[in-house]
């Protein structure tokens, strides 16, 4: 079963900055490409850090009142969280103003995958690298979005032709399959309820699908079997032993 690449859906043509890159400079090109954030590169287009609106204005935000008091930071007794916020506001270059180490994703992983980092490690984009870690592209929360977007005939394609098909060897019209605004629902008689499990679970994985209505039956409950009585062999074998 294909999933989607980030590679398919990435921004190939990157606004980046390098170490070096004045502060003023990196505000404009935030400001003139009308992007929020940018990855910082170094002289092989590896990606050693990225810059975001918050680092420009957490910059600000830490730098000394002119009208206040004299005295400049006290970096003692501050977390070491603090400690970088504080240090931001002298930045004067990208390779001060960045936050590192960065996150990423490869090209060749799955738009699920992405999706899953970005979750996790909160961000809102991801420079995206080739398989010598150098920088070929960036992908964004709306790019990610962007599988929902595929019209329900061609998922009704798949879940057909990679599920039902090639994977469990059945017949097309076996099961009935519908796909309404990205929700597969799924009805018929099967032999078995490993079937029905892995012809749910794969569904829930092909890309686009919003939820999956279980409505399949089965004939034999071969999740009783004892062990020396035979079960599914094959492909089929190996997608039930991830459920």
């Amino acid at each position: 079963m294909k999933h989607n690449k980030v590679g398919s859906v990435m921004t190939t043509d990157v606004v980046r900055a390098r170490y070096g890159t004045p502060f003023k400079e990196v505000a404009h090109l935030l400001a003139d490409n009308r992007i929020s954030g940018l990855p910082v590169v170094d002289e092989d287009e590896k990606v050693i850090g990225v810059i975001s609106e918050t680092d420009l204005m957490a910059r600000q935000a830490e730098a000394p009142d002119p009208y206040g008091p004299k005295g400049g930071f006290r970096l003692r007794g501050l977390t070491p969280r603090a400690r970088k916020q504080a240090a931001k506001a002298g930045a004067r270059t990208a390779g001060q103003l960045m936050t590192e180490p960065p996150v990423t994703v490869h090209a060749e992983e799955t738009i699920a995958e992405a999706a899953r980092t970005m979750a996790q490690r909160r961000v809102e984009r991801l420079p995206v690298l080739d398989e010598e870690d150098r920088l070929v592209g960036i992908v964004t929360r709306r790019d990610l979005l962007q599988v929902f977007l595929r019209p329900d005939a061609d998922i009704r394609e798949e879940v057909t032709g990679e599920v039902l098909v090639r994977t469990l060897w059945l017949a097309p019209r076996a099961v009935d399959v519908s796909v309404t605004e990205g929700v597969v629902t799924l009805t018929g008689h099967m032999e078995r309820k490993s079937d029905a499990e892995i012809a749910v679970s794969m569904t829930k994985q092909i890309d686009g699908v919003v939820a999956v209505v279980d409505q399949l039956t089965y004939r034999l409950d071969d999740s009783r079997l004892h062990p020396d009585e035979p079960r599914l062999h094959g492909v089929a074998d190996d997608w039930l032993r991830r459920l």
